[in-house]
């Protein structure tokens, strides 16, 4: 039988597991009995863990690690969970809500599969569009959320204003721009300065390689995981000597790095 401190003990008999895990919350953010923790959060104090969450998520997904994908998937719902726990408290909704407001997008906005099957083709921007629209939305730039990461933001943003004529006729214009933001990076004169040209350039180079076709933001993940892989190896080689050996002793260990990861 379980115990009166077992969650499960005030779940219904045939509760699905999210009904266990929406109960568990509950009684985690009980006022007289849950856990001192849990009762202070709010939402600006939780975000910066759905946020990390969802990135342990893209981390499992790249180690191709599945065992730790289901683990990191279910801290991810438990953000849902508590954020919607936290809402319905405050009389604004609860995880139902959720649920269905995410039902009815995904119908909305798949009317090949739901309305009408003879559609082969189907706008999903066109649609998403209308639906910033009906929300009152006047600017193609709203909906991008502040909170994503730079680059990845600085990609959709740049989508965005593509949509409505506002782009480069080719990728050389965005090649060529990169060429005046570095002038203008080396002229500023001030950190002001700096911060605001370094700026213009990074925005620029995202230009790029979204007129390639490539994600800004899964291109830098790869290349950070690329040179973190080449600078172990580089340490390895060296052993305890690293840190004293001279640059061009470096670039060489550098060089045979590279060679023995290529295409890893």
């Amino acid at each position: 039988m379980a115990s009166e401190t077992d969650p499960s003990a005030t779940s219904p008999a045939a509760a699905t597991p999210l009904d266990r895990l929406v109960t568990i919350m509950e009684r985690l953010r009980d006022p007289q009995a849950g856990c001192p923790w849990d009762i202070e959060q709010t939402f600006a104090t939780i975000a910066p863990y759905t946020i990390e969450e969802a990135y342990e998520v893209a981390d499992a997904i790249e180690r191709d690690d599945i065992a730790a994908l289901k683990d990191e998937l279910g801290d991810l719902l438990l953000q849902v969970v508590f954020h919607s726990r936290m809402a319905e408290e405050a009389g604004h909704f609860a995880i139902g809500d959720v649920i269905d407001a995410i039902s009815d997008k995904m119908v909305r906005r798949h009317p090949h599969i739901f309305a009408d099957q003879s559609v082969e083709q189907w706008d999903w921007e066109a649609i998403k569009a209308e639906e910033r629209s009906d929300g009152g939305s006047s600017s193609a730039m709203d909906g991008v959320a502040s909170a994503l990461p730079a680059l990845m933001r600085a990609q959709k943003l740049q989508k965005r204003a593509a949509r409505t004529g506002f782009d480069w006729p080719d990728v050389m214009g965005a090649v060529e721009k990169i060429g005046e933001e570095i002038e203008e990076l080396l002229d500023a004169e001030s950190e002001v300065e700096r911060i605001d040209e370094a700026g213009d350039l990074l925005f620029a180079a995202v230009n790029v390689v979204r007129h390639m076709g490539v994600s800004a933001e899964d291109a830098l993940r790869a290349a950070n995981a690329k040179f973190e892989r080449r600078f172990r190896a580089m340490e390895t080689d060296a052993g305890d000597a690293f840190a004293g050996l001279s640059l061009e002793q470096k670039e060489e260990l550098w060089q045979r790095a590279k060679a023995s990861t290529r295409g890893l």
